[in-house]
């Protein structure tokens, strides 16, 4: 197994999760390779760690030896730093939104297939062995056939988060910022999404951006949605604070998403499956299992499937034909909010 040479651009709160896995690699899996980053404090982390420094990934790209890159810097960047990777056929982990807009990442995603530079999407919570589990029991049909989905999306954000004057502003708010996690989530899950109906609403703060939305979906399969988000609410009801992903934030008890089917029901992120053990209907009592499963990081482990990834052992989990149309569908809800009507995601308008 070769050791894979990495270099992360952007040393924001993403950045520095990949920083701190990256360094903390047995040398025969990979390394470090160097930080890329505008700001001061990335030079003087750069120089504590020993790794090259730059300003720019132009710099990096026209005087390091490294063999794969992470790009975790400002969405505006995701895009004119993907293509530059794949002009110098390297391959590519970019943290969730791909791009700005649906074809702009389907765009992109068509540019690095034809390059045949590899692109991961970094939506790490399908790397959760939970949610894979999930995907599993539903795939295996113990579910039967999905009808509904309820999601719940709510947490409260410091005050002081919103000292970022982005975050206050047009895209800063958490239907791009939290809800596309969700909607990646249940793609994965209960497959495409084929309509949006959405209410938004900025009652909370005040401010230009949404705090809060509600939001239905159609499946392709027929299944049907409800998602509830708000950053604005005391609340344990979200992946973030149930999961235990995040070290940052307290684990709570309790299920933020509910899959019902024809033959059974699964709550998340338990993995509690409920049916029926003898007879079926209402007057019946209910069983609660919880099946076998492994645990683990799911940022460790989509640094290392990216690992394998950028060796040539496999493919991108989340492609980024994958990940635009997470985009998409996220972007949906913006636009069925503001025209108050049924919208279909964006699908890749490639010419021809």
């Amino acid at each position: 197994m070769a050791a894979v040479s990495v270099i992360v651009c952007g040393a924001g709160v993403i950045g520095q999760a990949h920083i701190r896995l990256l360094a903390g690699l047995a040398p025969a899996q990979g390394r470090l390779a160097g930080i890329v980053d505008p700001a001061p404090a990335a030079a003087a982390q750069a120089a504590a760690l020993g790794v090259p420094y730059a300003a720019t990934l132009e710099e990096a790209l026209a005087g390091w030896r490294f063999d794969a890159v992470i790009i975790a810097a400002p969405n505006a960047l995701h895009v004119p730093m993907a293509r530059a990777c794949i002009a110098h056929g390297k391959p590519m982990l970019v943290e969730k939104p791909l791009a700005d807009d649906a074809q702009a990442a389907f765009a992109l995603a068509r540019e690095a297939e034809a390059a045949g530079v590899a692109l991961l999407v970094g939506h790490f919570r399908r790397h959760n062995p939970v949610l894979r589990a999930a995907r599993e029991i539903i795939a295996a049909g113990r579910l039967g056939r999905i009808v509904s989905i309820n999601a719940d999306v709510t947490v409260c954000k410091p005050e002081g988060y919103f000292n970022i004057a982005w975050r206050t502003q047009k895209g800063g708010g958490p239907v791009l910022i939290n809800l596309v996690h969700d909607i990646d989530a249940l793609r994965y899950l209960c497959g495409e999404i084929e309509a949006v109906q959405a209410f938004t609403a900025n009652q909370a703060r005040g401010f230009a951006v949404e705090d809060s939305a509600a939001v239905l979906l159609r499946f392709a399969s027929g299944a049907l949605a409800t998602l509830t988000l708000s950053d604005a609410t005391p609340s344990p009801w979200c992946w973030d604070q149930l999961a235990g992903e995040n070290p940052s934030f307290p684990r709570h008890v309790g299920n933020c998403y509910r899959i019902c089917g024809t033959e059974a029901a699964l709550e998340l992120p338990s993995l509690t499956v409920w049916d029926y053990p003898a007879g079926r209907g209402w007057a019946e009592k209910l069983a609660a299992t919880i099946p076998a499963h492994e645990t683990g990081d799911p940022l460790a482990l989509q640094l290392g499937h990216f690992l394998q990834v950028a060796r040539g052992e496999a493919a991108p989990l989340i492609s980024g034909a994958d990940g635009a149309a997470t985009i998409a569908a996220t972007m949906a809800v913006h636009e069925a909010a503001a025209r108050g009507a049924l919208v279909t995601p964006a699908r890749d308008c490639q010419p021809g």
